[in-house]
């Protein structure tokens, strides 16, 4: 049998239910006992359509804070800054 979900599971515990069954293949959506949709990993995806797969390297968010430059800066600084980004 196919890898699948109901709409209602869907909706009930949101896209959790999608990412774990993505992780046994493509996930067949049913709504109303009728298949509706199929969700692919994008890797799958690029593959069928011929695309080329992304070479950026996946990082966790904490890699990606331990790798941004180390700065000290004035509050007045920050709020400077936050002022002129919320000014548009």
């Amino acid at each position: 049998m196919h890898n699948t979900v109901t709409i209602a599971e869907i909706k009930r515990r949101g896209m959790a239910t999608i990412e774990e069954g993505l992780r046994w293949g493509p996930v067949h959506i049913i709504k109303r006992n009728k298949s509706a949709a199929v969700v692919l990993s994008e890797e799958e995806y690029l593959r069928l359509t011929g695309e080329q797969v992304p070479a950026v390297q996946r990082t966790t968010a904490m890699q990606w804070l331990l790798t941004q430059p180390a700065g000290i800066r004035e509050k007045a600084e920050i709020d400077t800054s936050l002022a002129e980004e919320r000014d548009w």
